[in-house]
């Protein structure tokens, strides 16, 4: 009897100590599970902190070079004034007529500059407030670039269509709202969408190749901008350039779909361009 109860006793210790490590394991399971979790949502942020920052070098490259080409500007109108002071000396022109010369060359640099630096200006605050009216899902499939005084937004395919498709998918409504929002807000900007591909042959209805795709899809969000959200057609144009203009070697399917996507190009007027020219000193 004695012997029975402490072989009781005995197996009820090992099924208690069996329990307490099943617990324990269950915990360390969430545990391991929850560390999981923090990781990968780690290595997101990673990811889009290291976009961000390629985003940022590219514009400081971008306002390097735009410095560089002014100041090369700003050298040959000092050889055009260096030109006129020796032709004044020698033909005998009148004081009075170079320093007008001078005044007005040094007046149409100031204007040059503040079109310029305005420009620079607009594009910023229009980037910074698309920006941060995108979410943080639509930040993994939207990037938005300023480069040379033009703004780039570069959609993912699967974000705006439907596979293989041209047709804009209802996912994507949210996200065109935004950046429609952003393009009535700049009257003074003209809109080229362009849609790229990559390099895999389709051949449907309707659809010959991918030089059809990209343009067809292009076309389409240009229409759903008009036809939704009220864009003026006349600011607008569509184009495509199919597999012709990657961003990343076909070879790989991460390449391929960095390929497939569509731009929104915004752009200031080319005739503001043009009066500058209009108003550009004489030698």
């Amino acid at each position: 009897m004695k012997k029975s109860l402490l072989l009781a006793m005995a197996a009820g210790a090992v099924l208690l100590s069996s329990c307490a490590l099943k617990k324990d394991l269950d915990n360390c399971r969430l545990d391991n599970q929850s560390l999981m979790n923090e990781n990968k949502e780690l290595n997101t942020n990673y990811q889009v902190a290291k976009e961000q920052l390629a985003a940022a070098n590219t514009r400081v490259t971008s306002l390097e070079e735009q410095l560089a080409q002014q100041k090369k500007a700003y050298a040959a109108l000092q050889r055009s004034l260096d030109k006129s002071l020796n032709n004044a000396n020698q033909n005998n022109v009148s004081i009075e007529k170079l320093v007008d010369q001078i005044n007005e060359s040094n007046q149409y640099i100031r204007h040059l500059t503040e079109l310029k630096s305005k420009s620079d200006s607009l594009n910023m605050v229009l980037t910074n407030n698309l920006t941060r009216s995108l979410s943080k899902e639509e930040l993994k499939e939207v990037d938005v670039q300023v480069l040379k005084g033009v703004v780039y937004i570069s959609l993912a395919d699967n974000m705006l269509y439907q596979t293989g498709s041209y047709e804009i998918n209802d996912r994507a409504a949210e996200t065109l709202s935004k950046i429609a929002k952003i393009i009535m807000d700049y009257k003074d900007y003209d809109v080229l969408v362009e849609g790229n591909t990559d390099n895999v042959p389709i051949s449907r209805e309707n659809i010959r190749n991918n030089w059809d795709l990209s343009c067809l899809r292009a076309s389409s969000v240009v229409q759903y901008l008009q036809n939704n959200y009220g864009v003026d057609p006349k600011r607008l144009t569509a184009g495509g350039r199919g597999e012709y203009n990657p961003l990343a070697s076909n070879n790989s399917e991460l390449g391929k779909q960095r390929n497939r996507r569509t731009q929104i190009i915004i752009t200031p007027k080319l005739d503001q361009f043009m009066d500058l020219i209009d108003q550009a000193p004489e030698e």
